[in-house]
Protein backbone atom coordinates (compact mmCIF):
# COMPACT_ATOMS: atom_id res chain seq x y z
CA UNK A 1 0.00 0.00 0.00
CA UNK A 2 2.85 2.36 0.86
CA UNK A 3 4.56 1.60 -2.45
CA UNK A 4 1.30 2.38 -4.30
CA UNK A 5 1.01 5.71 -2.49
CA UNK A 6 4.61 6.64 -3.34
CA UNK A 7 4.07 5.70 -6.99
CA UNK A 8 0.90 7.82 -7.06
CA UNK A 9 2.75 10.82 -5.62
CA UNK A 10 5.56 10.51 -8.18
CA UNK A 11 3.07 10.15 -11.04
CA UNK A 12 1.18 13.23 -9.82
CA UNK A 13 4.41 15.24 -9.69
CA UNK A 14 5.38 13.94 -13.13
CA UNK A 15 2.11 14.98 -14.76
CA UNK A 16 2.19 18.30 -12.92
CA UNK A 17 5.64 18.90 -14.38
CA UNK A 18 4.38 18.04 -17.87
CA UNK A 19 1.53 20.50 -17.47
CA UNK A 20 3.84 23.29 -16.30
CA UNK A 21 6.17 22.53 -19.20
CA UNK A 22 3.30 22.87 -21.71
CA UNK A 23 2.18 26.16 -20.13
CA UNK A 24 5.75 27.47 -20.30
CA UNK A 25 6.03 26.39 -23.95
CA UNK A 26 2.77 28.16 -24.77
CA UNK A 27 3.95 31.40 -23.14
CA UNK A 28 7.28 31.27 -24.97
CA UNK A 29 5.56 30.58 -28.30
CA UNK A 30 3.16 33.47 -27.77
CA UNK A 31 6.07 35.74 -26.95
CA UNK A 32 7.87 34.65 -30.12
CA UNK A 33 4.78 35.31 -32.27
CA UNK A 34 4.30 38.77 -30.76
CA UNK A 35 7.95 39.59 -31.40
CA UNK A 36 7.68 38.38 -35.00
CA UNK A 37 4.53 40.45 -35.64
CA UNK A 38 6.12 43.57 -34.21
CA UNK A 39 9.22 42.98 -36.32
CA UNK A 40 7.19 42.64 -39.52
CA UNK A 41 4.96 45.64 -38.83
CA UNK A 42 7.60 48.10 -37.65
CA UNK A 43 10.51 46.96 -39.80
CA UNK A 44 12.76 46.89 -36.75
CA UNK A 45 13.70 44.03 -34.51
CA UNK A 46 11.90 44.26 -31.23
CA UNK A 47 14.27 43.85 -28.28
CA UNK A 48 13.23 43.18 -24.73
CA UNK A 49 14.47 45.81 -22.29
CA UNK A 50 13.50 43.93 -19.19
CA UNK A 51 16.27 42.37 -17.15
CA UNK A 52 14.28 39.28 -16.30
CA UNK A 53 15.79 36.06 -17.50
CA UNK A 54 14.13 32.76 -18.25
CA UNK A 55 13.66 30.37 -15.38
CA UNK A 56 15.55 27.68 -17.30
CA UNK A 57 18.54 30.00 -17.71
CA UNK A 58 18.61 30.78 -14.00
CA UNK A 59 18.36 27.10 -13.13
CA UNK A 60 21.10 26.21 -15.61
CA UNK A 61 23.37 28.90 -14.17
CA UNK A 62 22.79 27.65 -10.64
CA UNK A 63 23.55 24.04 -11.61
CA UNK A 64 26.63 25.19 -13.55
CA UNK A 65 28.00 26.80 -10.41
CA UNK A 66 27.62 23.52 -8.55
CA UNK A 67 29.12 21.61 -11.48
CA UNK A 68 32.39 23.56 -11.25
CA UNK A 69 33.30 21.47 -8.20
CA UNK A 70 33.22 18.28 -10.31
CA UNK A 71 35.27 19.59 -13.24
CA UNK A 72 38.48 17.82 -12.30
CA UNK A 73 36.78 14.47 -11.81
CA UNK A 74 34.84 14.85 -15.05
CA UNK A 75 38.00 15.47 -17.05
CA UNK A 76 39.51 12.23 -15.75
CA UNK A 77 36.35 10.17 -16.36
CA UNK A 78 35.66 10.90 -20.01
CA UNK A 79 33.98 7.76 -21.39
CA UNK A 80 32.01 8.70 -24.52
CA UNK A 81 32.97 12.33 -23.89
CA UNK A 82 36.50 12.94 -25.07
CA UNK A 83 37.47 16.65 -25.00
CA UNK A 84 37.65 16.96 -28.80
CA UNK A 85 34.23 15.31 -29.15
CA UNK A 86 32.71 17.63 -26.55
CA UNK A 87 34.26 20.65 -28.26
CA UNK A 88 32.78 19.64 -31.62
CA UNK A 89 29.33 19.08 -30.07
CA UNK A 90 29.41 22.43 -28.29
CA UNK A 91 30.30 24.17 -31.55
CA UNK A 92 27.50 22.43 -33.44
CA UNK A 93 25.05 23.24 -30.66
CA UNK A 94 26.17 26.90 -30.61
CA UNK A 95 26.98 26.77 -26.90
CA UNK A 96 30.65 27.75 -26.97
CA UNK A 97 29.87 31.09 -25.30
CA UNK A 98 27.46 29.53 -22.83
CA UNK A 99 29.41 26.54 -21.59
CA UNK A 100 33.01 25.40 -21.78
CA UNK A 101 34.41 21.91 -22.17
CA UNK A 102 35.45 21.84 -18.52
CA UNK A 103 32.03 22.99 -17.33
CA UNK A 104 30.33 20.31 -19.41
CA UNK A 105 32.54 17.64 -17.86
CA UNK A 106 31.53 18.95 -14.46
CA UNK A 107 27.83 18.92 -15.39
CA UNK A 108 28.17 15.31 -16.47
CA UNK A 109 29.52 14.26 -13.08
CA UNK A 110 27.07 16.49 -11.19
CA UNK A 111 24.09 14.71 -12.75
CA UNK A 112 25.79 11.36 -12.12
CA UNK A 113 26.06 12.04 -8.40
CA UNK A 114 22.55 13.54 -8.38
CA UNK A 115 21.24 10.29 -9.86
CA UNK A 116 23.12 8.30 -7.23
CA UNK A 117 21.67 10.47 -4.47
CA UNK A 118 18.09 10.04 -5.66
CA UNK A 119 18.70 6.30 -6.10
CA UNK A 120 19.79 6.00 -2.47
CA UNK A 121 16.78 8.05 -1.30
CA UNK A 122 14.39 5.79 -3.23
CA UNK A 123 16.13 2.71 -1.81
CA UNK A 124 15.71 4.03 1.73
CA UNK A 125 12.01 4.71 1.05
CA UNK A 126 11.53 1.15 -0.19
CA UNK A 127 10.60 2.19 -3.71
CA UNK A 128 9.96 -0.79 -6.04
CA UNK A 129 13.06 -1.86 -7.99
CA UNK A 130 15.09 0.69 -6.03
CA UNK A 131 18.06 -1.68 -5.91
CA UNK A 132 18.29 -1.36 -9.68
CA UNK A 133 17.67 2.39 -9.66
CA UNK A 134 20.83 2.91 -7.61
CA UNK A 135 22.76 1.74 -10.68
CA UNK A 136 20.40 2.99 -13.39
CA UNK A 137 19.97 6.61 -12.24
CA UNK A 138 23.71 7.46 -12.11
CA UNK A 139 24.14 5.95 -15.58
CA UNK A 140 21.14 7.97 -16.73
CA UNK A 141 22.67 11.14 -15.33
CA UNK A 142 26.02 10.47 -17.01
CA UNK A 143 24.79 9.29 -20.40
CA UNK A 144 21.75 11.59 -20.38
CA UNK A 145 24.00 14.66 -20.22
CA UNK A 146 25.94 13.45 -23.26
CA UNK A 147 22.75 12.62 -25.15
CA UNK A 148 21.38 16.04 -24.20
CA UNK A 149 24.23 17.92 -25.86
CA UNK A 150 24.08 15.61 -28.88
CA UNK A 151 20.37 16.24 -29.26
CA UNK A 152 20.92 20.00 -28.95
CA UNK A 153 23.56 19.86 -31.70
CA UNK A 154 21.29 17.78 -33.94
CA UNK A 155 18.32 20.11 -33.37
CA UNK A 156 20.39 23.17 -34.22
CA UNK A 157 21.71 21.61 -37.41
CA UNK A 158 18.16 20.65 -38.43
CA UNK A 159 17.02 24.22 -37.82
CA UNK A 160 19.92 25.42 -39.95
CA UNK A 161 18.85 23.10 -42.76
CA UNK A 162 15.22 24.21 -42.47
CA UNK A 163 16.02 27.96 -42.72
CA UNK A 164 18.62 27.66 -45.46
CA UNK A 165 16.35 27.78 -48.60
CA UNK A 166 14.70 31.08 -47.61
CA UNK A 167 18.09 32.50 -46.71
CA UNK A 168 19.57 31.52 -50.08
CA UNK A 169 16.66 33.06 -51.98
CA UNK A 170 16.84 36.32 -50.04
CA UNK A 171 20.61 36.67 -50.42
CA UNK A 172 20.49 35.72 -54.10
CA UNK A 173 17.86 38.37 -54.92
CA UNK A 174 19.72 41.03 -52.95
CA UNK A 175 23.04 40.23 -54.65
CA UNK A 176 21.45 40.30 -58.11
CA UNK A 177 20.19 43.81 -57.36
CA UNK A 178 23.80 44.97 -57.03
CA UNK A 179 24.62 44.64 -53.35
CA UNK A 180 27.93 43.38 -51.99
CA UNK A 181 28.22 40.09 -50.14
CA UNK A 182 29.27 41.46 -46.74
CA UNK A 183 26.69 44.24 -46.76
CA UNK A 184 24.00 41.83 -47.96
CA UNK A 185 24.74 39.36 -45.19
CA UNK A 186 24.65 42.13 -42.58
CA UNK A 187 21.24 43.24 -43.82
CA UNK A 188 19.66 39.84 -44.47
CA UNK A 189 20.56 38.14 -41.18
CA UNK A 190 18.38 40.63 -39.28
CA UNK A 191 15.32 38.94 -40.78
CA UNK A 192 16.34 35.47 -39.56
CA UNK A 193 16.53 33.92 -36.12
CA UNK A 194 18.43 30.97 -34.79
CA UNK A 195 21.64 29.36 -36.02
CA UNK A 196 21.80 31.11 -39.43
CA UNK A 197 21.85 34.51 -37.82
CA UNK A 198 24.39 33.42 -35.22
CA UNK A 199 26.75 31.82 -37.72
CA UNK A 200 26.78 34.61 -40.29
CA UNK A 201 26.94 37.30 -37.59
CA UNK A 202 30.07 35.63 -36.31
CA UNK A 203 31.33 35.32 -39.88
CA UNK A 204 30.89 39.07 -40.44
CA UNK A 205 32.62 39.86 -37.17
CA UNK A 206 35.60 37.70 -38.13
CA UNK A 207 35.85 39.44 -41.52
CA UNK A 208 35.73 42.86 -39.86
CA UNK A 209 38.50 41.81 -37.45
CA UNK A 210 40.76 40.89 -40.36
CA UNK A 211 40.38 37.12 -40.52
CA UNK A 212 41.02 35.89 -44.11
CA UNK A 213 37.75 35.14 -45.87
CA UNK A 214 38.70 31.57 -46.73
CA UNK A 215 39.65 30.89 -43.11
CA UNK A 216 36.31 32.33 -41.96
CA UNK A 217 34.53 30.02 -44.41
CA UNK A 218 36.46 27.02 -43.11
CA UNK A 219 35.54 27.95 -39.54
CA UNK A 220 31.90 27.83 -40.63
CA UNK A 221 32.50 24.33 -41.99
CA UNK A 222 34.14 23.28 -38.75
CA UNK A 223 31.26 24.52 -36.60
CA UNK A 224 28.49 22.91 -38.68
CA UNK A 225 28.16 19.47 -40.23
CA UNK A 226 24.85 20.01 -42.04
CA UNK A 227 25.19 18.62 -45.58
CA UNK A 228 23.35 21.44 -47.37
CA UNK A 229 25.14 24.15 -45.41
CA UNK A 230 28.53 22.59 -46.08
CA UNK A 231 27.66 22.37 -49.77
CA UNK A 232 26.94 26.11 -49.80
CA UNK A 233 30.15 27.09 -48.01
CA UNK A 234 32.32 24.83 -50.17
CA UNK A 235 30.74 26.35 -53.28
CA UNK A 236 31.53 29.84 -51.96
CA UNK A 237 35.16 28.83 -51.36
CA UNK A 238 35.41 27.32 -54.83
CA UNK A 239 33.72 30.33 -56.41
CA UNK A 240 36.08 32.69 -54.59
CA UNK A 241 39.12 30.78 -55.84
CA UNK A 242 37.81 30.54 -59.42
CA UNK A 243 36.37 34.04 -59.61
CA UNK A 244 32.74 32.99 -60.03
CA UNK A 245 30.23 35.77 -59.11
CA UNK A 246 28.78 35.27 -55.66
CA UNK A 247 25.22 35.96 -56.87
CA UNK A 248 25.50 33.10 -59.34
CA UNK A 249 26.77 30.79 -56.59
CA UNK A 250 23.83 31.52 -54.31
CA UNK A 251 21.35 31.16 -57.16
CA UNK A 252 22.75 27.80 -58.23
CA UNK A 253 22.87 26.58 -54.64
CA UNK A 254 19.22 27.52 -54.12
CA UNK A 255 18.23 25.51 -57.20
CA UNK A 256 20.40 22.55 -56.19
CA UNK A 257 18.97 22.61 -52.69
CA UNK A 258 15.41 22.46 -53.99
CA UNK A 259 16.32 19.53 -56.22
CA UNK A 260 17.99 17.79 -53.31
CA UNK A 261 14.93 18.33 -51.13
CA UNK A 262 12.69 16.78 -53.79
CA UNK A 263 14.96 13.74 -54.08
CA UNK A 264 15.06 13.33 -50.30
CA UNK A 265 11.25 13.51 -50.13
CA UNK A 266 10.96 10.86 -52.86
CA UNK A 267 13.50 8.67 -51.05
CA UNK A 268 11.61 8.91 -47.76
CA UNK A 269 8.33 8.10 -49.54
CA UNK A 270 9.93 5.06 -51.20
CA UNK A 271 11.26 3.84 -47.83
CA UNK A 272 7.87 4.31 -46.17
CA UNK A 273 6.03 1.78 -48.38
CA UNK A 274 8.03 -1.31 -47.26
CA UNK A 275 7.70 -0.26 -43.62
CA UNK A 276 3.94 0.05 -43.94
CA UNK A 277 3.85 -3.37 -45.62
CA UNK A 278 5.84 -4.93 -42.77
CA UNK A 279 3.55 -3.39 -40.15
CA UNK A 280 0.46 -4.57 -42.02
CA UNK A 281 1.85 -8.08 -42.51
CA UNK A 282 3.25 -8.77 -39.04
CA UNK A 283 1.02 -6.65 -36.78
CA UNK A 284 -2.29 -5.61 -38.34
CA UNK A 285 -3.10 -8.79 -40.26
CA UNK A 286 -2.32 -11.25 -37.38
CA UNK A 287 -4.32 -9.09 -34.98
CA UNK A 288 -7.36 -9.08 -37.28
CA UNK A 289 -7.08 -12.83 -37.83
CA UNK A 290 -6.85 -13.46 -34.08
CA UNK A 291 -9.92 -11.30 -33.44
CA UNK A 292 -11.95 -13.11 -36.10
CA UNK A 293 -10.78 -16.52 -34.85
CA UNK A 294 -11.58 -15.54 -31.28
CA UNK A 295 -15.10 -14.47 -32.19
CA UNK A 296 -15.63 -17.74 -34.06
CA UNK A 297 -14.44 -19.76 -31.08
CA UNK A 298 -16.63 -17.81 -28.65
CA UNK A 299 -19.61 -18.25 -30.93
CA UNK A 300 -18.84 -21.95 -31.25
CA UNK A 301 -18.89 -22.53 -27.47
CA UNK A 302 -21.27 -19.81 -26.21
CA UNK A 303 -23.50 -18.99 -29.21
CA UNK A 304 -27.13 -20.03 -29.77
CA UNK A 305 -26.27 -23.34 -31.49
CA UNK A 306 -23.08 -24.05 -29.58
CA UNK A 307 -21.39 -27.40 -29.09
CA UNK A 308 -22.76 -27.80 -25.56
CA UNK A 309 -26.34 -27.64 -26.85
CA UNK A 310 -25.60 -30.22 -29.53
CA UNK A 311 -24.14 -32.57 -26.92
Amino acid sequence: MDALAIISVFLALFFLGLGLKDIYGYLMERKRVVTHVQTQTTGERFTMTKNRRKLSEKLFERISNYADDFTGLGQRINFFSEPHEVEALLQKAGWTKRITIEKFQGLKMFFTFAGLFFGIILFMLGFPFSQYLIIFLPLLGYLGTILWIKNAAKTRQEQLRFDLPDFLDTVSVTLQSGGGLDQTLREVIHYFDGPLREEFSRFNQEIELGVPREQAYRDLLKRNDNEEFQMLIKSLIQGMNLGVPVATTFKLQAEDLRSLRKEQAKEKAAKAAPKITLITTFIVAPTVIMMIAGLMILNMFFGENNLFDLL
